[in-house]
């Protein structure tokens, strides 16, 4: 072999070796974010967020499942709460409270049976297609309870990259104290789907999932599963709270969401809303 070819040789190599070095060397499982682990300081709720002030997400609702778990959701018509479809199991019942502030201190609630909970048929165990339909009792809107838009046809394509928005709930209650949680919001940015796949890979982050950066700690913690992440630009709901990093909420790993757009169709075939 020439010193030419050599040469050619070593270079080749040399461009491979660094591009296998740049391929993620362990992708990471995700968790539902209602079972993510907690530390002592997180106290179960939204990490290293803010008190929401009375009426600053009046369309988030805590869900109180009859099995005991707890779930959030966004009322999206009078009759209508979406959430994540995990947070469905079983049939069970769910009680729904609208505008709390204080986790179980509503401001009326709605019990609603299993039958008029529909879960996206095409949910599975990598949390693909993880929304769900709750049919509700006619809720009339004011200052404390009201819905959030979903975004616009227009929108479907749009992947919101670099946008900010707030995601909000209660999160499980405190191992410290018997004190019921009060809401709290994070103002995040989205991410690029490729840069959860480097952490999740594609078989959990798929085109109808949205991610977001936790730098600082800002994360979904246990018992925000469902809630809604909503545009600070326009105010449309894009997201539907649902995974996180088995680290923990403060790994400063990405979050993931549904992506709310993936699924207009099927919102709209099962409630008749769209925009």
């Amino acid at each position: 072999m020439s010193f030419s070819s050599k040469m050619k040789l070593f270079v080749f190599l040399a461009f491979a070796l660094a591009a296998a070095s740049a391929v993620p060397t362990g992708i990471s499982k995700p968790v539902k974010v209602m079972d993510m682990p907690k530390t002592h300081s997180i106290d179960g709720r939204i990490t290293n967020g803010y008190p929401a002030y009375e009426g600053k997400v009046p369309y988030i609702v805590g869900l109180g499942f009859d099995g005991g778990w707890w779930c959030g959701g966004s009322i999206i018509g009078n009759t209508w709460v979406m959430t994540a479809g995990h947070c469905i199991n079983d049939g069970s019942g769910v009680t729904i409270y609208y505008g709390a502030s204080f986790r179980h201190e509503a401001q009326y609630t709605h019990w609603v049976s299993g039958n008029d909970q529909i879960r996206h048929p095409n949910y599975n165990n990598q949390l693909n297609n993880d929304i769900a339909l709750i049919r509700t009792p006619h809720v009339d809107f004011w200052s404390l309870v009201n819905k959030v838009e979903l975004p616009s046809y227009n929108d479907r394509y749009n992947d919101y990259n670099g946008w900010w928005a707030v995601a909000s709930g209660w999160g499980a209650i405190s191992n410290d104290s018997g004190m019921h949680n009060y809401l709290n919001c994070i103002d995040v940015q989205i991410i690029s789907n490729d840069e959860c796949r480097n952490v999740f890979g594609g078989g959990y982050v798929i085109d109808n999932t949205i991610c977001i950066s936790t730098s600082g700690g800002k994360s979904t913690c246990g018992g925000d599963s469902g809630g809604p992440l909503v545009t600070h630009d326009g105010n449309r709901i894009v997201g539907i709270t649902s995974f996180g990093h088995g680290d923990g909420c403060t790994a400063g790993q990405p979050a993931g969401f549904t992506r709310v757009t993936g699924y207009l169709d099927w919102i709209r075939d099962n409630t008749g809303i769209s925009y």
